[in-house]
């Protein structure tokens, strides 16, 4: 499946921003779907993840209560949105694909088969 990660861009602290990551290849319902981002320097960090009929969702804690994750499975669309934006959320945020990761341990990199290009964001103070 090809991924398309898009609405990354600048803003200051306290804002919103909703990223978007649009499928196509394959049947998009087939997979659960995770956001990760990465600051240079640092891992790869795990954002959130939804399943793939959107019925479970899971966050990492630093984002939690301030992101939410969801998907439109008739557009192939996974979105984030993100508000109340903080210095340390900027990063490159990237979309991925797998079939299976609800069924191990979604904040695993290594369980998602397919990724897009990345978005970036970046938060002001």
């Amino acid at each position: 499946v090809q991924l398309q990660a898009s609405g990354g861009g600048m803003v200051q602290a306290g804002g919103s921003l909703r990223l978007s990551c649009a499928a196509s290849g394959r049947t998009f319902s087939d997979y659960d779907m995770g956001w990760f981002r990465l600051v240079p320097g640092k891992e790869r960090e795990f954002v959130a993840a939804i399943n793939w009929n959107g019925y479970r969702t899971y966050y990492a804690d630093s984002v939690k209560g301030r992101f939410t994750i969801s998907r439109d499975n008739a557009k192939n669309t996974v979105y984030l949105q993100m508000n109340s934006l903080k210095p340390g959320d900027t990063a490159v945020y990237y979309c991925a694909a797998s079939r299976s990761a609800f069924a191990t341990i979604v904040v695993r990199a290594d369980i998602y088969d397919y990724w897009g290009q990345g978005t970036q964001v970046t938060v002001s103070s």
